[in-house]
Order: structure tokens, then C-alpha cells, then sequence
């Protein structure tokens, strides 16, 4: 019988790894006999790019670069020589995590860190880099990534502007001689699970501006700048960024990353499991054993057990899911089309409880399915 064991972390408890550890041990002590395969899956959220390190078996590269304020700071990313592969996430250089929260300030914060973390990759050797473009601190539509690699945004005086959210209206071109010249023979994937617009009620300024600290006089200035820089866009490299889904995505990277970067924007969760080749390793399994710290709607929204989810049911194979929480009904559970559920709160005293112990409940919750399912 063959088991894969693909979860997600569970958030201040357990990696997906020591997920995958601890149940593969608990399968053993009962049934010796079982092939487990171990993959661990993200969504390109936090820690993703240890995931991705089990599959690449890369190097982390540290680098100084530029902060949100164009302060200089360590960040790093991963790189895998044998598969010229990069996997760089945007909030290294260029996210909240780097800010205390009345550091805020997302209309004069910049994504060039993030440009100069792509351009080391580029000068590695990369030939294919996977770009997360989660908890950014910036609205700056991607034109300081952009500058970054060599594109120059000019005013009406033909002057360049600072890359910054509060400066995008007072772009009227943008210049392109100077672009990194590898940057086209690079393939870039881009993990981005919304599909905001770039402006507009539902665009990057309106949804995700008040969180990084802007003001609703802020928002509207940036709702308008990243209208009046869409028109530059169009003119540049005619292409309509109102009509790219993701477009508005961490401050509007979605469209600079189509547009600056000629990017491919996928699901996180559907980018690691073409890095884990999630589809043909599951084959011939009997079970798939998922996992994350809580099952609720915003897991029918692209997150991993929707990805594992799909899989499962394309191949026909039994998919157990066993969680910190569950906040479904049952018969929801079920018409998704999990076979088996358990959480770790049904087990103990309460939420610190579950958090210090979640190894232990793990194992338990993993004896009994096999207990139930597997004798």
C-alpha cells in the first residue's frame, strides 16, 4: 500500500515536514508494510521557500539590498545551480515582516530590494526564477523592481522619477534601453493567489492599502496613480492591466511582473506541486494525507488542501486531511471530497494546548485513521 503525505504547515506549531515525519512514524509502529512518500506543499505564503528548498535542494544566497525605504538590509533567496533555478520572495526585501507597524507607509515604499534580489539571481545563472509576490509593504505598481533591472520611469521634464507609490502619476514614459539584456531569456513563474484589477473599488489601493499603513486620502491617490500609470502601460507595451486577473497584487506586482518581467502568473499551490511533479508521484496511492492549521472556506480560495483536493479527485485516490481546526460542517467536508477528517482542538484542553502539543495530538490523529481505516 503507498501513502503520500502532502500538508501545509500548521502556523507556530509544525513545519510540513515534521508533519510528514511524525505521521510517517506513526504509520510504521502499526503498519510496517506501507510505502510513504513524503510532499510537503505550500501556497507560496510563509515558508514556502523551505518547501521549495526540499524539492530544488538549492543554495540560500544572502545579499545586501535595498528595504521598503531604500535602507540597506541582509535578505536572501534560494538558488539551485544544477536546475538554474531561483525562488525569490518579494517580502525578503520588500515586505511588512521587515517594518514594525507605525513604520507603515506603503505610498513611499519601493519594491527595488526585490529587483535587485531577480538581478542577482539573473547574474548567478538563472534561466528560471519563481517569484512570490506575498506581504509586500509597497503600492508602487513594481517600478522600483523595474528600475532595478534597468527600466527608467520619466516625468514630463523627462527627469526619472523616484519608484514609489506617490510618484506614479507623474510618469508619462518609460525607457527601455537600458533593460537587463538577459532579462528575456529568462522564464519567470509568479505565485499569486488574487485576482484583484489594479484600480478601481476592488484594485490594489482600495483592498490592500489601509493595511501597509495608508491613509483614505493615501488611497485615493494611489487608486489614481496606478490608473494613470495603467495609460503609460498601454502605451508601452499595449497591453490593458484593468483586464489581467492578479493585476492588483502586492501593490500592483501582478502587472509589473507581466509587464517588466513578461512573468506567468499561477496559484502558488499550483507552482509547488509542478516543482514536487505532485500529479505523477501520487500515482498508484491508495490515500493522500493531507494537512494545515485550519480548514474553513478560505480553503475552497486556492489554498493547498484545494490543490491536493483537485489532484486527488482527477486521480481517483482517497484523501484523509488531518488539521489543527476545522471550521466546515461535516457534509461540506465530505462534498469536497475528503474521506477522512480530524483535527488536533478536538483533542486538546485549548489553543495553547494545541500549539505546544501539536506533535503529539499529530501522532494520535494519525494512529486512529490507521487504526479505522487501515486494519
Amino acid at each position: 500500500m503507498k501513502i503520500v503525505l502532502a500538508p501545509d504547515k500548521f502556523k507556530n506549531s509544525l513545519t510540513g515536514m515534521e508533519f510528514c515525519d511524525v505521521v510517517e512514524t506513526s504509520i510504521k509502529t502499526i503498519r510496517a508494510d506501507v510505502e510513504i512518500v513524503k510532499l510537503p506543499l505550500a501556497d507560496g505564503g510563509d515558508g514556502t521557500i523551505d518547501v521549495v528548498d526540499y524539492y530544488l535542494k538549492g543554495d540560500i544566497i544572502h545579499i545586501e539590498v535595498n528595504n521598503p525605504f531604500f535602507k540597506t538590509i541582509k535578505a536572501s533567496y534560494l538558488y539551485s545551480e544544477s536546475s538554474k533555478t531561483a525562488f525569490v520572495e518579494m517580502a525578503e526585501a520588500s515586505g511588512v515582516k521587515l517594518l514594525k507597524p507605525e513604520q507603515f507607509d506603503c505610498k513611499n515604499a519601493t519594491t527595488f530590494g526585490t529587483g535587485e534580489m531577480i538581478a542577482d539571481a539573473i547574474k548567478k545563472g538563472a534561466s528560471k526564477i519563481i517569484l512570490g509576490v506575498g506581504g509586500s509593504a509597497t503600492s508602487d505598481c513594481g517600478i522600483g523592481m523595474a528600475s532595478a533591472l534597468g527600466f527608467q520611469f520619466l516625468d514630463k521634464d523627462n527627469e526619472q522619477v523616484k519608484p514609489i507609490g506617490a510618484n506614479l502619476s507623474k510618469i508619462v514614459s518609460i525607457n527601455t534601453c537600458n533593460v537587463n539584456s538577459k532579462l528575456n531569456n529568462i522564464k519567470f513563474e509568479i505565485a499569486c493567489d488574487v485576482t484583484n484589477p489594479l484600480f478601481g473599488e476592488n484594485g490594489a489601493a482600495f483592498v490592500y492599502a489601509a493595511q501597509k499603513g495608508a491613509t483614505q486620502e493615501d488611497i485615493k491617490m494611489l487608486d489614481k496613480g496606478l490608473e494613470d500609470f495603467s495609460k503609460v502601460l498601454k502605451t508601452t507595451f499595449k497591453v490593458d492591466a484593468q483586464l489581467i486577473k492578479g493585476a492588483g497584487a502586492a501593490g500592483g506586482m501582478g502587472i509589473a511582473s507581466k509587464v517588466f518581467l513578461n512573468g506567468t502568473l499561477k496559484p502558488g499551490i499550483q507552482l509547488i506541486k509542478n516543482l514536487a511533479n505532485f500529479n505523477q508521484q501520487i500515482d498508484g496511492a491508495s490515500w493522500i494525507i493531507s494537512g494545515e492549521g485550519k480548514l474553513d472556506n478560505q480553503t475552497l480560495s486556492g489554498k493547498t488542501i484545494q490543490g491536493v483536493i483537485n489532484s486527488a479527485r482527477d486521480k481517483n485516490i482517497k484523501l484523509a486531511v488531518f488539521c489543527g481546526t476545522i471550521d466546515l460542517e461535516k457534509s461540506i467536508v465530505q462534498d469536497l471530497g475528503i474521506s477522512y477528517s480530524s483535527s488536533i482542538m478536538d483533542q486538546a484542553f485549548d489553543l495553547d494546548d494545541a500549539l505546544a502539543n501539536a506533535g503529539q495530538y499529530l501522532e494520535k490523529l494519525a494512529i486512529e485513521f490507521v487504526q479505522k481505516k487501515l486494519m
